[in-house]
């Protein structure tokens, strides 16, 4: 399943990439941001494999933000001006979908995502990663990712909970989210990863995990609760 974040200020194109979508099942709508500063703190914090960018957009266009990102997930450009075209096949994007395009025009697109992401990375097997090694107390500790409750950032340290016990290791946060996957563990505040198995309940701004109660951070609130709705019935 290809992940999608689709950046537009026009709802309208929201509602019909994301329609197109929903009739392929091939791709999960993941996001959506109505300009480029909105969807910094989604891509911080998300796995993203493609965005739909739109190219004039307040603040900062399409061409503009793509510059600024150092490793972009694949892009698909969407515009009703095609005089951008050229620009955008030189910072190596994807596709140009020039508005209104068809669903036939849709799909072209998204089989050219799943040929590249087919062939650029690498296919889930039972052999994927399942712990990560940590030093704690004098000692190198494996620890099994589905036995992590909760990181707790602790300045210059990290402490890392489990089912049975905890770690104290000299890491940063950043560093400890990119080593987690992000198909299981969030970071819900500045100060705290949660693993998204073992959340028990979600009271307001508050994410209770084996009888814990976390704060979600302001800035990680909109994220959270986009990808928790994805799941809730």
């Amino acid at each position: 399943m290809i992940r999608a974040l689709i950046i537009d200020d026009e709802p309208l194109a929201h509602e019909i990439i994301k329609k197109y979508a929903g009739d392929l099942k091939t791709i999960e709508i993941v996001g959506s941001c109505s300009d480029a500063l909105e969807a910094i703190p989604f891509l911080n914090t998300q796995t993203i494999d493609l965005l739909f960018l739109d190219i004039n957009m307040p603040l900062l266009s399409g061409i503009e933000f793509l510059k600024t990102m150092k490793t972009p997930p694949l892009v698909i450009l969407t515009t009703a001006y095609t005089e951008y075209a050229l620009q955008g096949y030189e910072l190596n994007v994807l596709d140009y979908l020039v508005k209104p395009f068809s669903l036939s025009r849709f799909l072209v697109s998204i089989q050219k995502a799943e040929h590249q992401l087919t062939h650029h990375r690498p296919a889930d097997t039972e052999n994927k990663i399942q712990s990560i090694f940590i030093k704690a107390n004098k000692k190198t500790v494996q620890i099994k990712f589905n036995e992590i409750i909760y990181v707790e950032g602790l300045g210059d340290y990290i402490k890392i909970y489990t089912e049975t016990t905890h770690f104290i290791t000299n890491l940063s946060m950043k560093k400890m989210e990119e080593a987690l996957p992000s198909e299981i563990f969030f970071r819900i505040h500045k100060s705290h990863i949660v693993n998204l198995q073992k959340i028990s309940a979600i009271d307001g701004n508050m994410v209770e995990v084996c009888a814990k109660k976390l704060m979600i951070g302001h800035n990680y609130r909109a994220v959270f609760f986009t990808r928790i709705n994805q799941h809730t019935i």
